[in-house]
């Protein structure tokens, strides 16, 4: 009797191969179609840069949300933290004449700290991720009103440094660098979350907090260093999208925390069905990226975007739900005499 989801020879299944590489297929399946469609416009390099550019900032931004998913924590504050971040950014190059590199520092510097907040009252003072994070996201979006008092934040007339801007505007091999900002992160929280002893106690807090707890691991700790993380994630977005967007928006933010919810719950979907991971997150991006890009393309009506979002958001949940109870199913088989 099969069950570890391979063939009498040791292949893996056809359902094992499916589970994990399905939503890849999606996408070459999704960008084949698109441009089947619109053979003019979509399968050219000018889109494709566009494409990849228009949701670097949105891919960053999932990868920090996916951090605190493994620990089975939620950190709803990442739209607020990012609309805070970008505008501080602007103030402290713009308003307070710091050179940019401090002025990025110590954005990267205040992001953890918000994070660590966050971890600190779901850890310490029990109150639910969701609540505490909503909670901690109200009062961000507070201070970020009040540091702008409600006003946009523009350059002078020399405009901001170049080297600022070049973290967003400029390329490398022929594609824009936030392209290999998401490369390089996702390789290293693959690295951390699949090849360190850390990673492995965060999947294993998230997916039993009690066996955590028994072997010994400091779960209140490493929930914090999650949270933190993903602080430090949301401040690196920050300072992208103020290099992008060269101008200090107070509204800016939330329209960038469904996707990248969606593309965290999606990618746990894939490539490590049933946990959050971060090439699965990645691969989720790019289907989102080509979806909504296609289907913009063709001419859709505005609302079409958040009809998308939602729905994808919709069987993101339950796809990893299932994908979750199937691990789990799987190892209590596996356990069996």
């Amino acid at each position: 009797m099969l069950t570890n989801g391979r063939t009498p020879r040791g292949r893996p299944s056809a359902g094992r191969l499916i589970g994990g590489y399905g939503l890849l297929a999606l996408a070459v399946i999704l960008f084949a179609a698109f441009a089947l469609a619109l053979p003019d416009t979509f399968p050219t390099m000018a889109n494709l840069t566009a494409i990849v550019s228009a949701y670097s900032i949105t891919a960053v931004l999932a990868l920090g949300a996916m951090i605190p998913i493994v620990t089975g924590n939620f950190d709803l504050s990442l739209g607020y933290g990012l609309g805070l971040w970008h505008v501080m950014t602007l103030l402290l190059i713009v308003n307070a004449g710091w050179p940019w590199p401090a002025a990025c520092l110590a954005v990267l510097a205040g992001g953890p700290v918000v994070g660590a907040v966050n971890g600190l009252l779901v850890e310490f003072a029990r109150i639910d991720s969701f609540i505490a994070t909503l909670g901690t996201g109200s009062i961000l979006y507070a201070v970020t009103g009040w540091v702008t008092q409600g006003a946009r934040i523009f350059p002078g007339p020399q405009g901001l440094p170049e080297g600022f801007t070049g973290l967003y505007d400029s390329t490398l091999l022929g594609l824009p660098t936030p392209v290999f900002y998401v490369l390089a992160l996702a390789a290293a929280l693959w690295l951390v979350l699949e090849r360190l002893p850390v990673g492995r106690y965060l999947y294993v807090i998230g997916s039993n907090p009690r066996a955590a707890e028994l072997v010994g691991i400091p779960i209140r700790r490493y929930v914090v260093l999650a949270f933190a993380g993903s602080g430090l994630v949301t401040g690196f977005a920050g300072v992208l999208l103020a290099a992008q967007q060269q101008i200090g928006n107070p509204s800016v933010g939330l329209d960038y925390l469904l996707p990248a919810f969606v593309a965290a719950l999606l990618g746990s979907t894939t490539i490590k069905p049933g946990r959050a991971n971060a090439w699965g997150t990645v691969v989720a991006i790019a289907v989102l990226a080509i979806g909504l890009s296609g289907i913009s393309q063709l001419g859709a009506d505005f609302w079409v975007t958040p009809l998308f979002n939602g729905a994808t958001l919709l069987v993101a949940v339950g796809l990893a739900g299932y994908s979750a109870r199937r691990r789990a199913r799987t190892g209590r088989v596996r356990s069996l005499p």
